[in-house]
């Protein structure tokens, strides 16, 4: 099986770019790097983050016998956007939770090389200890701006990232060698300067991770940046300017609700937990549960509706 058939394959299912790499140990600058950003606490509440780092170094430790990663990107940039003064929701939970759409179609993928040549395959959509954006770079799909963010040459940085380990033997393609425009525009829009401290992100100042990810009340600091953030922040991919071009998503499960177009700060106040899971219950918004949601929804101001 040619990687130019695995790659048409991909791009049949809703894939936009697809990209391949040689299944190896993590290179000692990246592990470098994570490590020195664990060591200051960076990692902030996402404590999962240190652990299993013998997998997350060597992918022949998640499967057996890997001799390639696949790795894949689907545009999720909305074709409709809430109104700018309602209770903004990041642009990646707009639509239907990721993992059940990319993990879906990796599985159609892993299922095709499966009948033609035998090989097994894991599918990995943030659903194991596995350095995506690092494969990404490796495989060629795109490189790490300094905002972190998984940039794909003349596309940006609104893709989903799935990553399809297989003991299947494919030639690889080059490193994505392009880097960043050095323009520090996500630097300076950050509203809370997680951004400022070179290549890395600092978690513990991040309004998407702590408006996510962070159980229990927020640092007190957050209510005077917070704005009208209720569940995550895209602030550092809107201010970018390789996301000027980008293109609306022609994923329908990724098009966003009426529903949650027309969501309001009363409306998530008063919600139920019925109606949260009904609302959300194939929604990634359901990672910050209704206490998270109602939580942030508190810290903002009363003229937004």
């Amino acid at each position: 099986m040619q990687s130019s058939h695995i790659k048409h394959i991909a791009h049949q299912l809703g894939f936009d770019a697809c990209g391949i790499a040689r299944a190896r140990r993590v290179d000692d600058e990246a592990l470098n790097r994570y490590n020195s950003w664990l060591n200051q606490g960076k990692n902030g509440c996402m404590q999962w983050a240190a652990g299993n780092s013998e997998l997350r170094d060597d992918p022949a430790r998640l499967l057996p016998g890997a001799k390639s990663v696949i790795v894949v990107a689907m545009n999720y940039y909305p074709q409709r956007f809430q109104p700018k003064h309602a209770p903004q929701v990041a642009y990646y939970a707009y639509g239907r939770d990721y993992h059940e759409v990319v993990k879906k179609r990796l599985w159609q993928l892993a299922s095709n090389i499966e009948q033609e040549t035998g090989a097994s395959s894991r599918a990995c959509v943030d659903s194991a200890p596995l350095r995506e954006r690092y494969w990404a770079q490796q495989a060629g799909v795109g490189f790490i701006g300094l905002n972190n963010q998984l940039i794909i040459p003349g596309r940006g940085s609104y893709f989903f990232l799935g990553v399809l380990l297989t003991t299947l033997e494919l030639e690889p393609d080059e490193p994505c060698l392009q880097q960043c425009l050095q323009c520090h525009a996500c630097e300076k829009a950050c509203p809370t300067g997680a951004l400022r401290c070179g290549d890395t992100v600092d978690a513990r100042r991040c309004l998407s991770c702590l408006t996510i990810e962070h159980k229990g009340e927020l640092p007190e600091w957050v209510d005077d940046v917070i704005g009208n953030r209720v569940y995550g922040c895209d602030t550092c991919q809107q201010c970018c300017p390789h996301n000027r071009d980008a293109v609306p998503t022609g994923i329908a499960e990724f098009h966003p609700s009426d529903l949650l177009l027309s969501l309001t700060r009363r409306q998530i106040l008063d919600m139920t937990q019925p109606e949260f899971s009904r609302i959300f219950s194939h929604s990634a918004v359901k990672r910050a549960k209704l206490a998270g949601l109602q939580r942030n929804a508190r810290l903002l101001s009363d003229d937004i509706d």
